[in-house]
């Protein structure tokens, strides 16, 4: 085990294999691809042709190291050309029976010193290393897809996996140029199983009629930074492969979170797997194609310009903190008149001389002309009492998250705002509702989650009660869009769209964590190179304030009972020891203070 690994073979020549072998390839590696497929094999080949050819044509690798790499790559359908290989790397069809086949035969064909990898991302590596005669050299080594841009590997091992052969394939990962996190046997590992927990619950959300498949995916990657919709990558994946790999999770955790939702089994029996079908949440041009095309549930364009809502004008600001200044910003920038009321003209003065700040700092970078900055801030009027309201046509409340402060600031705006007002409040977990009904027109009332820093921040959710008119819904969304916003529709619910299914992600990661199953770093650093994350879910955690994620948390919990949403001990615990995240220089991890 303590070999070079310099011959390789790759049993299974998918989409993954193909990629596997090309990594391998370009670093080096003597690869013999094994595919029963003759059309699998050539479309390796051909797959290896293209991308080194682009790579070439990029000046990333010359044509001599082109050729190199290709000669290296061959070909067969019979496993026992893989004799002479010191590493095996399967990436069959997931399913324990054909594995478990492929195992059993690499046993009589290798050398008793080779390495035997499964590319399972949901089975029991432990299980299938039982069916091995040399059980302590199989292991996990789980590459994420496309293989050649994904830094991420996960190394797998089993309870009888021998340290050797991990540290070999370890130091062959980094020898790749891929970054390895070392994880136990369990179904996703620690990439997958935050991520399809999350993806089980956004298809749970568009069952559920909650939100648009748009929607849905417009609000993870506007309020989240995400590359891609939760819908959208799951027609990437494979709705069946997802099915399969959120199966056995649950299996092993029991977790109603796991249990995949009812629209992917539907979805997987009528062949509707997603991009591979041409058919999936959405539909493509073609089979295996990417781009999207419309169909029977894509909706209408949006109607804002159809003057089917009321003027707006005039906007009023209530709240002096960064989220109430972010928003007046945001909106003297489109144009409309600010009206920013504090509990103070002190308050309101020094929120007004933020957004001056602000705007200067976009001078500076180039975003903004001085002309356009000065008639911004001439545009805000700061006000010491709601009173300023009187004649404003949209109030928007930004102050503090706690549903008595809120009812009592509605109730003052019912008696200041004029007939006809839009009343709107940005909070990102109370029910809207029920501050819409702290006012004498509860059909005026509507909720606009802007997201934080609210300038930069593309995002708006746009939250109906059961009582909200519709031309109060089309004003705001006409708003939104003359704001340069965002809009995606969701009902009054705990968490709306983007936290609803941010944090129970963010829960769970602390769980791995009191499990011991995985280290802060690998869990940030598995979901940025596996995930595309921005930032881990720790790093987020922190920046966000831990006090603010287990308010979240609880709401989330008491609003859909399920024993998987209530929140982690070890957040609870370090809410309690004032350990808050960077605000207080220590949250899951320490910081310097400033």
């Amino acid at each position: 085990m303590d070999t070079p690994l310099s011959t390789i073979a790759v049993v299974g020549l998918g989409t993954m294999g193909a990629g596997i072998a090309e990594v391998l390839a370009l670093a080096g590696r003597e690869v013999i691809g094994i595919d029963i497929s003759e059309a699998a094999a050539l479309g390796a080949v051909a797959s290896l042709e293209a991308s080194t050819a682009r790579a070439v044509s990029r000046g990333r690798i010359t044509e001599q190291e082109r050729s190199d790499a290709l000669a290296r790559f061959r070909t067969s359908d019979e496993l026992r050309t893989a004799a002479e290989a010191e590493l095996v790397i399967e990436v069959v069809p997931e399913t324990y029976e054909i594995k478990q086949q492929v195992f059993r035969e690499l046993d009589a064909i290798v050398s008793p010193t080779a390495i035997l990898a499964t590319g399972t991302n949901a089975l029991s590596v432990t299980r299938l290393a039982a069916e091995s005669q040399h059980p302590e050299r199989v292991l996990g080594l789980h590459f994420f897809n496309p293989a050649p841009a994904m830094k991420l590997v996960e190394v797998v091992s089993s309870v009888l996996t021998a340290p050797p052969a991990v540290e070999a394939v370890t130091r062959l990962a980094r020898e790749l140029g891929k970054e390895p996190v070392a994880v136990g046997d369990r179904p996703g590992f620690v990439a997958d199983g935050l991520l399809f927990g999350y993806l089980n619950q956004a298809a749970a959300m568009y069952e559920a009629n909650y939100a648009s498949r748009e929607d849905i995916d417009a609000a993870m990657k506007l309020g989240c930074g995400l590359p891609m919709g939760p819908l959208a990558l799951l027609d990437l994946i494979g709705i069946d492969t997802a099915r399969t790999v959120l199966e056995a999770m649950y299996s092993a955790s029991h977790d109603r979170l796991h249990a995949p939702a009812p629209v992917l089994g539907q979805l997987s029996s009528a062949g509707l797997t997603g991009r591979k079908a041409g058919r999936g949440f959405y539909t493509y041009a073609a089979a295996g194609g990417q781009a999207v095309v419309p169909d029977a549930l894509t909706p209408a364009a949006d109607d804002a310009a159809s003057g089917a809502g009321r003027t707006v004008a005039s906007v009023g600001v209530a709240g002096s903190g960064t989220m109430a200044s972010g928003i007046a910003e945001v909106f003297a920038k489109a144009g409309y008149g600010v009206v920013l009321a504090a509990r103070t003209q002190e308050k309101a003065d020094l929120a007004k001389a933020r957004i001056g700040k602000s705007l200067e700092r976009s001078v500076t970078k180039g975003r903004l002309t001085a002309e356009a900055r000065d008639e911004a801030l001439a545009r805000i009027t700061a006000a010491g009492s709601l009173d300023a309201f009187a004649e404003v046509d949209l109030a928007v409340e930004a102050v503090a998250e706690d549903l008595e402060i809120k009812q009592q600031l509605f109730a003052a705006l019912d008696k200041v705002c004029r007939p006809g007002a839009v009343l709107a409040t940005t909070t990102s977990s109370l029910p809207v509702v029920a501050i819409a009904r702290a006012t004498a027109r509860p059909e005026d009332v509507i909720g606009m989650h802007f997201f934080n820093p609210a300038p930069a921040m593309k995002l708006v959710e746009v939250v109906r009660t059961v009582l909200t008119a519709d031309d109060v819904h089309a004003t705001v969304r006409a708003v939104c869009a003359k704001i340069r916003k965002h809009p995606v529709d969701c009902g009054d619910r705990a968490g709306f769209i983007v936290n609803a299914l941010l944090f129970p992600y963010l829960n769970n990661a602390i769980k791995m964590v009191e499990e011991h199953y995985a280290s802060l770093d690998d869990i940030d650093a598995a979901m940025k190179l596996g995930g595309g994350y921005p930032m881990g879910p720790f790093e987020l955690l922190d920046v966000v304030g831990l006090d603010v994620s287990l308010a979240i948390e609880k709401v989330l919990h008491k609003e859909f009972r399920d024993p998987g949403l209530a929140p982690a001990p070890l957040l609870e615990h370090l809410v309690a020891a004032g350990c808050l995240g960077r605000k207080t220089g220590r949250g899951f991890r320490e910081y310097a203070r400033r």
